[in-house]
């Protein structure tokens, strides 16, 4: 007879070597890491373009990367106010700071709102029963299919109606509150659903044995159950930010016939005519519209993987 292997290492040894679950789901990830890589290949491959667009003397196509010339220049051009090399200033500085500001304003705003709406009534849909919540959040559903253009027209007359009364001093703060309801308004009823589904995943033990401890609804609701749906509220937070900051024809219609610019009716004026226009400075405004997004996403990247795979642990 020959030498046998102890009963240990040939166990070892099949696991190894006849594990059918493990080899397949490896090249399942690989499988899909490669197909969405490739998905997003043409992406990453247009915003490289792009910023590199902004350091140089034409608008890249992709061969040319190597041709063209690279320099600060299309910068310093965008910060002085001018949209073409020969062209004078259209703004100041401080004016592109203002427009800045402005932008940010709009995009934080409607994040607050979008956040706080839907976690309180995601959470009020998961735990409490009440008539017509079946029917209100089908509704709610039915809102999300709207498009924002669809509703531009009811909502700019409820707008100019509303201006009769409102004082000239305080015009412009309201324009800028104005604009935030009416573009946060279009993401809450989504958001409603998907913060109800990060609550509905919190087994009830965990907030009943807080109440039978003695807190109050809110302080369980604000101590025990958000720090649980964190990367609910890191999502819904990053796609209210981006329909904030990338926002046209809202921020358009309600600040920009009132003098009030942001970088998206800035560049919309950059390639307005896009004939004439000078398209690397378009890039460089491009660029810098698109850096807020990233570093915003950057930051709260951890919390979306978490949403993604799971998230919330009972």
């Amino acid at each position: 007879m020959g030498y046998k292997l102890p009963a240990i290492l040939r166990r070892r040894r099949y696991v190894i070597r006849y594990d059918v679950e493990t080899i397949p789901a490896r090249k399942i990830n690989i499988t899909l890491g490669v197909a969405v890589g490739l998905a997003t290949l043409p992406l990453v491959a247009i915003y490289v373009l792009l910023t590199l667009s902004s350091f140089a003397d034409r608008m890249l196509s992709g061969p040319d990367i190597l041709e063209a010339d690279y320099s600060i220049e299309n910068w310093r051009l965008f910060f002085q106010g001018k949209l073409d090399p020969a062209a004078t200033s259209l703004y100041t500085f401080k004016e592109l700071i203002m427009i800045i500001l402005n932008t940010l304003i709009v995009a934080v705003g409607v994040t607050i709102i979008v956040v706080l709406v839907s976690v309180m009534a995601g959470y009020a849909f998961s735990r409490m029963k009440f008539p017509g919540r079946r029917e209100l959040m089908e509704f709610l559903l039915l809102l999300h299919a709207f498009p924002g253009v669809a509703l531009i027209i009811a909502v700019y007359a409820i707008y100019v109606w509303s201006l009769k009364g409102i004082p000239s001093d305080i015009i412009v703060p309201y324009r800028f509150t104005y604009t935030i309801f009416a573009r946060a308004a279009l993401e809450i009823p989504l958001s409603i659903w998907l913060m109800k589904g990060f609550f509905d995943k919190i087994p009830w033990e965990v907030e009943w044995s807080a109440l039978v401890d003695g807190a109050s609804r809110f302080k369980t609701w604000f101590s025990i159950l958000l720090p649980q749906v964190k990367p609910g509220i890191a999502a819904i937070a990053v796609f209210a930010f981006l329909a904030g900051w990338e926002d046209l024809i809202y921020v358009h219609v309600f600040l920009y016939t009132g003098g009030i610019k942001t970088l998206a009716t800035l560049i919309e004026e950059v390639i307005g005519n896009i004939e004439t226009a000078y398209l690397p400075i378009a890039a460089a405004a491009g660029t810098l519209y698109l850096l807020p997004t990233i570093i915003f996403f950057v930051f709260t990247q951890r919390f979306l993987l978490e949403a993604l795979t799971g998230g919330v642990k009972g």
